[in-house]
C-alpha cells in the first residue's frame, strides 16, 4: 500500500489557522462560562434571587421614571389579584406570598422614533419585595432586596445599603407609605 504524505497538512499557515481557531473557541467559551448565575445570588442575611424566579414574566403594575431612569414595577399573580380586589386602597393588607420587582434602566432617547420618546438602555438595578409575615414579622411582613448592575460586565451585586443590610434593606424607605401596606406603586386603571 502506498504511503500518503501528510506533511502538507501541517504547514505554518495551517497550524496558525488551527491555533487561531482554538484561541477563538477558548475566548468564546470563557465568555459563555463567565456569565453570572443569578439564581445563586443572595443578599447577605437577606433574600435570595432564586426566590423571584420567573419575575421577568410577571404582569406590569405600573411604570415610572426619574430624571435619569425608567422603571417597570411587576408583580406575581398573588399581588396582581390583590390589586384587582382593591388592595391596599380598601384598607386591607397584601396577602402572604405577594411579590413585586422593580426593574430600573438608564434611559436614552429613541433616535428612530418620529417624536420624542425615551426608552430603556442599560439595566441599572433590580429591587425585590416579598410579603411573608412568618419570616419577617419585624417589618410588617415585608422583606426587600436590591441589586446593582455593572453594565460593563452585566453582573449584579447587592446594592450598597445606606444604613441597614439583609432583608430590612429598603424597609426604612417604605415606612413613608405604611398606610398603603408599605407599597409605593398603585395599580392604575387599565
Amino acid at each position: 500500500m502506498p504511503r500518503i504524505s501528510t506533511s502538507h497538512l501541517f504547514t505554518r499557515k495551517n497550524i496558525s489557522a488551527i491555533l487561531g481557531g482554538a484561541a477563538l473557541l477558548a475566548v468564546c467559551g470563557g465568555v459563555a462560562m463567565a456569565a453570572q448565575d443569578r439564581s445563586a445570588l443572595k443578599i447577605p442575611d437577606g433574600l435570595a434571587f432564586a426566590e423571584f424566579k420567573g419575575y421577568d414574566r410577571w404582569q406590569t403594575v405600573a411604570v415610572s421614571q426619574t430624571e435619569t431612569s425608567i422603571k417597570a414595577i411587576l408583580a406575581n399573580p398573588v399581588m396582581i389579584e390583590a390589586y384587582r380586589q382593591g388592595i391596599p386602597g380598601n384598607g386591607k393588607p397584601f396577602p402572604e406570598g405577594a411579590k413585586s420587582v422593580k426593574i430600573e434602566w438608564v434611559k436614552k432617547k429613541n433616535t428612530a422614533s418620529p417624536y420624542f420618546v425615551e426608552i430603556p438602555d442599560s439595566l441599572k438595578t433590580l429591587a425585590f419585595m416579598v410579603k411573608d409575615t412568618k419570616r419577617f414579622p419585624d417589618n410588617h411582613g415585608w422583606a426587600f432586596a436590591a441589586w446593582e448592575n455593572d453594565p460593563a460586565t452585566d453582573t449584579l451585586k447587592p446594592e450598597a445599603p445606606l444604613s441597614v443590610t439583609g432583608h430590612e434593606c429598603g424597609y426604612a424607605c417604605h415606612t413613608a407609605v405604611a398606610k398603603s401596606d408599605y407599597v409605593f406603586t398603585a395599580y392604575p386603571r387599565r
